[in-house]
């Protein structure tokens, strides 16, 4: 399809369909300040305890790593002509670290849509969510679901 991300409808997304978008290099000075705001725990924002965790490094929170997964949705993917939120996501996990210096981009595969009933002006997109790193690793994975404005209205 080359329909924009971005200028998509519930009918623009072909279940099937893979798209990656998505630049973000992670510094170590985010990891700590995000982590000292929101999960201060020492693998997150002291250099020398986490070099004796078990990462060996310091690592990002999976929070932060949710956050800047939102961030590139928002850049890269969710329609400003059809997004209408979210109800919530499932199956969220981190596989891999997310370590100073990675790179990182998002791939989206979609699963399923389906218009709503009582709404017919709308319906459900239902995606897999992965962030990858530089290595094209999964670094986080989730199944989204999205509410979404329909294109055309619906059969009577």
């Amino acid at each position: 399809m080359t329909l924009p991300l971005k200028e998509r409808y519930l009918e623009d997304f072909p279940p099937g369909e893979v798209a990656e978008f998505g630049d973000y290099l992670v510094t170590e000075e985010e990891i700590v300040e995000f982590a000292r705001r929101y999960d201060p725990q020492s693998f997150h924002v002291d250099r020398v305890a986490a070099a004796d965790s078990m990462f060996g490094t310091l690592v990002g929170s999976g929070w932060m790593t949710g956050s800047i997964m939102m961030r590139l949705l928002v850049d890269h993917f969710i329609s400003p002509v059809a997004g209408l939120g979210s109800p919530g996501v499932d199956e969220v996990r981190w596989p891999r670290p997310v370590r100073p210096g990675d790179r990182l981009r998002v791939r989206i595969t979609t699963l399923d849509t389906r218009r709503s009933a009582s709404k017919p002006d709308r319906g459900l997109l239902r995606v897999q969510q992965e962030l990858l790193n530089q290595r094209g690793e999964t670094v986080m994975s989730l199944i989204g679901t999205s509410f979404v404005k329909c294109r055309a209205p619906a059969a009577s």
